[in-house]
């Protein structure tokens, strides 16, 4: 809790003031809050109820854990393009850490049945290894493909299961109790927002035409297109949105593991209020790339 107290004690009515004046201070100041956010993450992740978990977190809890990892893992990454003024970067980014967030969240409305089938549908490629091991493929044979088998094999021990435990998965077409990813979204929260974000951000894995269109083609007078060679330049559009998705899964899991201080869900409080305020302040300003700066 020190490191976290030590964080948000920077954080008074006139600094946070001070820095939502113009466009520039907003974009400076959210690259400052959302390190500070992921590290206010990262100290969670590191928070332990010692009789509950003396020692670690068992497969009950470790699938949801790991996620929540892998959130502010991937929200330290994009800070670091957001300092460096790059766009393009953050939009591949957004899309796994959005994944991340509401796949831990579901989980954490969910019974141990559930995360037991979340564990199972990550094995469909290594089960498909092992297929190709009886078949007799020669990559097994390699120094690679004994590596490989040799990974798939211990954590299919670790967790207990045979090849025969993954019937209902199989059934199901390796998604999550059925469901496809929007339905999932959907359940956890508003599905309208689904082809805002996580739909549209599907381009950046893709690599459509549109997405060419947006970071790396320009268009000419004659309507041919040309190489644009530079990075698009990043603001608070590509961080705050993506913010809102993440606190919730982390209040739900001090909650879980019974650690659900007053004083840390104040803390996640406080960045809901200080994103959507940060949020807010910069749309009413922002008025396209030429759009003027207006100052409070």
């Amino acid at each position: 809790m020190d490191e976290i107290e030590s964080i948000i004690s920077r954080y008074d009515e006139t600094y946070v003031s001070d820095s939502l004046k113009s466009l520039e201070d907003i974009n400076k100041f959210t690259g400052t809050f959302v390190k500070d956010v992921a590290e206010i993450y990262d100290c969670i992740t590191r928070i332990r109820n010692i009789e509950r978990n003396p020692t670690g977190f068992g497969l009950e809890d470790a699938p949801i854990l790991g996620l929540l990892t892998r959130i502010w893992k991937l929200l330290k990454e994009i800070v670091v393009y957001y300092e460096k003024d790059n766009a393009e970067i953050i939009s591949i980014l957004e899309r796994p850490l959005i994944e991340a967030a509401i796949t831990a969240e579901y989980l954490l409305l969910s019974d141990s049945s559930v995360i037991e089938d979340y564990r199972k549908c990550s094995y469909k490629g290594r089960l498909r290894i092992l297929r190709e091991l009886k078949e007799g493929s020669v990559f097994f044979n390699t120094k690679a493909g004994k590596r490989l088998l040799k990974s798939v094999q211990e954590k299919m021990d670790i967790e207990g299961f045979s090849e025969d435990d993954f019937k209902i998965q199989k059934k199901n077409h390796w998604k999550l109790q059925g469901k496809n990813f929007f339905d999932i979204f959907a359940e956890i929260t508003d599905g309208e927002l689904y082809k805002y974000t996580y739909g549209m951000m599907s381009e950046t894995i893709h690599g459509s035409w549109n997405e060419s269109m947006d970071w790396c083609l320009q268009k000419n007078e004659d309507s041919t297109f040309s190489v644009f060679p530079f990075y698009h330049e990043a603001d608070v559009r590509y961080i705050c949105p993506t913010l809102k998705f993440c606190n919730e899964s982390y209040r739900l899991w001090l909650k879980r593991i019974g650690c659900e201080d007053e004083n840390l869900i104040n803390v996640l409080d406080w960045i809901e209020r200080v994103n959507n305020r940060v949020f807010m302040i910069f749309d009413e300003k922002y008025n396209g790339p030429n759009g003027l700066q207006c100052e409070i």
